[in-house]
């Protein structure tokens, strides 16, 4: 169980994240929801340790982290444990996609010349992998980044509105994925839009506006809201899509 309590972060005097409490759970999908500006990013980069929280208490299985870290203290990163996969998606465009993703598990996994041929098949890589990144669509890229992570063998999966830029079908085919990857117990943690995807799949759905957590709960908490602020989000983005 990745969990954690109390979590605060400032940039400057502006408050960004205030006194957040959180669980993910390992072989669940977790879905972060809310308004742009609301702190979702920041969450994700403070629960992954991208980005220290100010203050609060972040424990990852056996591990406990308690903020603020003491100055001469040695912190070791909960990376590959945790990994995250971003909107921007950071491949090395020198690289073809193949060695985009076999390049970091050369020290984290020493069965990843074998592992690579399973997440080939599973994300259906096949004609594409040794292109190089300009070579390939934003959905065959956005693939590659989530196999990459994956090769790491992490217990959490963080992703930030890693479909943000894609149409319907490679929308689709990347969530579809995700599912499986639940059933291989990694719990994933992710920032969406996509609330069908989250009606449909996700174990717990949270809703976060100002810093703050608004409202959680099971799917159903997306068709029959108790907060009115959830309600008017949903409103909203029923006439948006």
């Amino acid at each position: 169980m990745l969990k954690a309590s109390g979590i605060h972060k400032a940039f400057g005097d502006q408050h960004i994240l205030k006194g957040v409490n959180i669980r993910i759970a390992p072989g669940a999908i977790t879905c972060l929801i809310g308004p742009s500006g609301c702190g979702k990013t920041t969450l994700l980069r403070a629960l992954a340790l991208l980005d220290y929280p100010d203050r609060g208490r972040i424990e990852i299985d056996s591990k406990t982290y308690d903020f603020p870290l003491p100055k001469n203290g040695h912190t070791p990163a909960p990376w590959p444990r945790v990994t995250a996969v971003f909107q921007s998606l950071f491949l090395w465009p020198h690289l073809t996609l193949r060695e985009n993703i076999m390049l970091p598990a050369q020290n984290c996994n020493e069965n990843a010349e074998k592992d690579i041929h399973g997440l080939i098949e599973l994300f259906e890589m096949r004609h594409f992998i040794d292109n190089y990144p300009n070579q390939a669509s934003i959905g065959q890229r956005q693939r590659v980044a989530v196999a990459r992570a994956l090769i790491l063998n992490p217990r959490y999966l963080f992703l930030d509105e890693i479909t943000s830029a894609l149409d319907i079908e490679q929308s689709a085919r990347i969530l579809t994925k995700l599912e499986h990857l639940k059933e291989r117990g990694i719990g994933i943690f992710m920032i969406t839009h996509a609330l069908g995807f989250a009606k449909r799949a996700a174990d717990e759905v949270i809703f976060m506006e100002g810093g703050k957590i608004v409202e959680q709960g099971p799917p159903k908490i997306l068709d029959k809201p108790d907060s009115n602020r959830l309600q008017s989000f949903l409103s909203l983005a029923d006439i948006a899509a």
